[in-house]
């Protein structure tokens, strides 16, 4: 059989198709690039915003078009809220919930083993490597899943359910096995990556699985995702001490209102938020902070905007993801009073996303001159400088440089050279040994 998979949305989407990935290759199936040339297609779909919701349904029908023998299989959040709804779209075949994911791969092939040993985990990951099946050469580790916040413009906590996490013993097994096929960095994925641990009871789990990972496997970079600005505890930013654990944290923010914040049931303020920034800072050299910021959240005035973008740039963000509001079904701030217009909400979209292009621009030139680490993930192409490579500094800074062709999954020094807003240029140079 031969599977097309295309991921929407999150980290934690990719992790899930590439576990799916995985188990398909260990139960013998192919993997394709192309959705064309597939047999069976499986989107892991994204509820967070209408456009994500849209694009689900859009690439449906255009994967349909192109190859209407192939059963389309339809999963994740989208797929999970408004089953119903997707079944409906021209070419949707399977619709399969969130609850039900874990056995995806089964109800395709009954024969298929979702779980692996270890031992028979390695080949299957090296494979996976070396055919560039991945959407690049990190890999994407689920740790946690579910969230029991209940932030009122997320539909997450109502497609995914409340905080469950994986066992530390297995999250340490699955990089041990990453590691040993080749790969030169593991990303933590979750919902809610902070509260790893609190359904075990553990209020430092995440504290103690990165521990666990640092003095239990070998793998040269680690680094984590999203991670809510709330659930710390007081000593987490030490861990950052040891220099395989990335200078790299994403904390959405969302407002810079505190009026905003708590209409948006966020378990934080900006005087709690700043603290935190301060914190991190004072422990993590080069740190690239960045974050998500949601403008036109309703009953946003014109002052909690100019408020928002105030604290924005005083925190002085490396990267920001902006979304202009978008009411998501179930969820309480969709039935509130005061929604915003749709042009005012344009119009500050486009404000703060100019924003973000500053900060990031200044952040970036900060490194011109300077040699960094870069991991190099894909070729894009050639110019009169030969192959055209990108890649992420260990900060998570994107780098194009020129380079041979082997450049893939390796780590070089690479002197910055020009900064633009989204990335920068490098000049590479010898290898790594890691």
């Amino acid at each position: 059989m031969k599977v097309f998979l295309n991921s929407i949305g999150c980290r934690l989407n990719q992790s899930e198709i590439e576990t799916m990935a995985r188990q398909l290759l260990a139960a013998g199936h192919e993997i394709v690039t192309e959705s064309a040339k597939a047999d069976k297609v499986i989107i892991n779909t994204c509820a967070v915003t209408a456009e994500a919701a849209r694009d689900a349904r859009s690439q449906t029908r255009r994967i349909h078009r192109q190859n209407p023998d192939a059963e389309i299989v339809l999963t994740g959040c989208y797929a999970t809220i408004a089953s119903d709804e997707l079944s409906q779209v021209q070419g949707a075949g399977r619709v399969v919930v969130n609850q039900q994911k874990a056995q995806l791969v089964q109800l395709l092939d009954p024969k298929a083993r979702i779980e692996l040993p270890v031992f028979e985990q390695e080949p299957v990951l090296r494979e996976f490597l070396a055919g560039g099946l991945g959407a690049n050469t990190r890999a994407f580790i689920k740790v946690q899943d579910g969230c029991d916040n209940k932030c009122t413009f997320c539909v997450t906590t109502v497609a995914r359910g409340t905080g469950q996490s994986r066992h530390l013993g297995d999250v340490v097994a699955e990089i041990q096995a990453l590691t040993a096929a080749g790969y030169q960095e593991a990303v933590l994925t979750g919902v809610h990556l902070g509260s790893y641990g609190h359904d075990f009871g553990n209020r430092a789990g995440l504290l103690d699985l990165v521990q666990a990972i640092l003095r239990h496997t070998d793998i040269p970079r680690l680094r984590l995702s999203s991670l809510e600005p709330w659930d710390l505890v007081p000593d987490f930013f030490t861990l950052w001490q040891n220099p395989r654990l990335l200078p790299h944290l994403h904390m959405p923010l969302q407002s810079g209102s505190d009026k905003i914040l708590k209409r948006m049931a966020r378990r934080t303020s900006c005087a709690s938020f700043r603290e935190l920034a301060e914190a991190a800072r004072s422990h993590i050299s080069n740190l690239n902070l960045s974050t998500d910021v949601i403008v036109g959240f309703p009953g946003e005035t014109a002052a909690d905007f100019a408020d928002s973008l105030e604290f924005v740039e005083e925190i002085n963000f490396s990267r920001l993801h902006v979304f202009g509001y978008s009411p998501r079904p179930g969820t309480a701030a969709s039935q509130f009073p005061n929604q915003i217009n749709g042009k005012i909400k344009k119009e500050r979209t486009r404000r703060m996303i100019n924003l973000g292009k500053e900060l990031s621009h200044k952040f970036h030139r900060r490194f011109v001159g300077q040699t960094l680490n870069v991991l190099w993930e894909t070729n894009v192409g050639a110019d009169n400088g030969g192959l055209r490579w990108v890649g992420y500094t260990d900060n998570y800074i994107r780098v194009q440089a020129n380079g041979p062709a082997d450049l893939f999954n390796q780590v070089t020094p690479t002197k910055i050279v020009a900064a633009f807003p989204n990335s920068v240029a490098g000049f590479i140079g010898e290898p790594v040994s890691v």
